[in-house]
């Protein structure tokens, strides 16, 4: 097939490409700077140059593909509601596009959209409080013809390049000199390595069921206490626990984050694609994949 990736250079997209490409596939990647496009070519894969903020930019691309895969989303969670309904919007005009071609479509959401406390499943609709459940209104258009699925994404997708969650909260352990949990830390965090998250991608696009939400989840739930300890540990500082009133000030933009209880389950994902994570839980990873080293080239800092 040849495949249309959004978020063809970030730190999940990147690796849906390179596994892709390693299926046989042909992928066309949208760039939206020099250095993007060049790093594309590099790889052989095709450019479309487009801005996520722009839909029109990037539905130009869409002629000539077989599926479309939507990993870009804009991190800046200082215009997290903004952003959210930003993906609404590409995702509503790429869904218009695509209408009456039988084209399947991939999106991304996050695990966290559903509600809090216990092990979320597939089957569970998102929250409409939620601002990322906004993405999720595009598998309205599995009953209009569309072949559109889901693959929600847990707050950890980790591994080498990482730039996410867990290398801010190694920053800011460095910084303070402690490794903080709020509380008793066992609110739970589900996670996944990146490269099992785009190995689940690719299953997802190539078996194009509609109307199915994909939960890309190996470790179900790591008390956050455990990743604290970790993290403390990797950088020789002391774990400590922190009230809920301290965190807002210690966390800043990250407290919403360390402070949810979110397992997930993924076994309708694994059951339906025979989709079975292979490489090392986030604990074990931690330990071995870089994160602690400060350079250019390692995912940490």
């Amino acid at each position: 097939m040849r495949i249309f990736i959004t978020g063809a250079t970030g730190f999940v997209g990147a690796a849906v490409v390179g596994k892709l490409l390693g299926r046989g596939h042909q992928v066309r990647g949208l760039a939206r700077s020099d250095r993007s496009a060049a790093a594309l070519l590099a790889r052989g894969v095709e450019v479309h140059r487009g801005n996520i903020g722009e839909p029109a930019s990037v539905v130009d691309g869409l002629g000539g593909i077989d599926a479309v895969v939507h990993t870009a989303f804009d991190h800046d969670f200082s215009r997290y509601e903004e952003n959210c309904r930003s993906d609404e919007r590409l995702l509503e005009t790429i869904a218009r596009t695509l209408e009456g071609s039988n084209t399947p479509l991939v999106a991304t959401s996050a695990t966290t959209v559903t509600t809090a406390g216990h092990p979320a499943t597939e089957e569970e609709d998102a929250r409409p409080e939620n601002p990322r459940s906004a993405s999720e209104k595009i598998l309205r258009h599995a009953t209009r013809g569309l072949p559109v699925s889901i693959v929600r994404l847990p707050p950890s997708v980790y591994g080498r390049g990482d730039t996410a969650f867990i290398p801010a909260l190694i920053a800011l352990a460095r910084h303070t000199g402690i490794s903080a949990y709020v509380g008793d830390g066992d609110n739970r965090w589900p996670a996944v390595h990146r490269d099992d998250a785009a190995r689940l991608f690719c299953d997802a696009v190539e078996q194009a069921r509609s109307g199915v939400r994909y939960h890309a989840v190996q470790d179900e739930g790591i008390a956050f206490r455990a990743i604290a300890d970790a993290i403390g540990a990797g950088i020789g500082v002391p774990a400590r626990s922190l009230t809920e009133e301290s965190a807002i000030s210690h966390f800043g933009w990250l407290t919403r984050f360390v402070t949810i209880d979110a397992p997930a389950s993924s076994t309708k994902s694994r059951a339906l694609t025979g989709w079975t994570p292979r490489e090392n839980g986030l604990l074990e990873t931690l330990e071995t994949d870089g994160y602690y080293f400060v350079g250019p080239e390692h995912g940490g800092e």
